[in-house]
């Protein structure tokens, strides 16, 4: 994080003998991908502008087994998954926040088995939940006039039927937020869920992530927002591919919120 941006540990408020409001699951790619990164920053900028008392684990976090879950090793899954619980009981947390839709499945769906319990909400759900609390208003008007759309992430969207919370808060930057023919339940994959982000695609006519694409092109966007890092890689690449990264911009919701405040 930069230098600017508050952040504390777990570590550190338990040294205060203090609990946060919420833990930052930062994620993999929140944490070592360079263009995840700056989701994680615009995230805590928001935090910090609303006032709330967060947490991240930092070096004790680790990957939460999704990726080998769904590449089929459920030994490793469950490996990681029990040294994260323990982790998180140990630490007493109650409520997680992520900007990751995959940790945010995982934790909240698939940990409950292992004695892992917690209410975990998507960031999106989570600026919502500020923005009606009061706690964080949107008063710059950075994208008035721009049209957006928003592609549904799998693990929120298909898996977790969360498709109002991004949507509603898009609306605060005064853009025009235009839908893609294929979304919410009909959404289309990126192409990076059930580890494929780790592999080259198999041969066909057209990548996943390149269709999903062409379909947020044919909504005319200035920009394509995203609720999910590898989304938002998937859909920069297409972007490139159909060479209109001139002209189109990906971005987290998460930073076109921060960019309004």
């Amino acid at each position: 994080m930069s230098e600017e941006l508050k952040v504390k540990t777990m570590e550190e408020f338990i040294a205060q003998g203090a609990q946060p409001e919420i833990l930052f699951w930062v994620g993999s790619a929140g944490s070592y991908d360079d263009r995840a990164k700056k989701i994680s920053r615009a995230f805590v900028k928001i935090l910090n502008r609303a006032n709330v008392d967060f947490a991240v684990l930092g070096s004790e976090e680790s990957c939460t087994g999704d990726v080998a879950k769904r590449a089929g090793n459920e030994f490793l899954f469950q490996m990681q998954a029990m040294m994260n619980i323990e982790i998180l009981n140990g630490y007493e947390i109650k409520r997680i926040v992520t900007c990751d839709p995959h940790s945010f499945n995982t934790l909240k769906n698939e940990y409950p088995s292992l004695c892992g319990n917690y209410k975990v909400i998507h960031h999106t759900q989570y600026i919502k939940e500020l923005i009606d609390g009061g706690r964080l208003s949107i008063e710059g008007e950075a994208y008035k006039g721009k049209r957006i759309t928003f592609h549904d992430p799998c693990y929120l969207g298909r898996a977790n039927s969360v498709y109002d919370a991004p949507r509603e808060i898009l609306k605060k930057t005064n853009a025009a937020i235009i839908e893609m023919k294929r979304h919410k339940k009909t959404a289309l994959c990126c192409g990076a869920g059930g580890a494929q982000m780790f592999k080259e695609p198999e041969k066909g006519d057209m990548d996943i992530n390149v269709l999903r694409t062409k379909d947020a092109l044919e909504t005319n966007p200035n920009i394509i927002a995203t609720g999910c890092p590898y989304c938002n890689t998937m859909m920069t690449d297409g972007i490139k591919a159909h060479e209109k990264e001139e002209s189109i911009t990906v971005l987290d919701v998460a930073e076109l919120i921060a960019n309004s405040i």
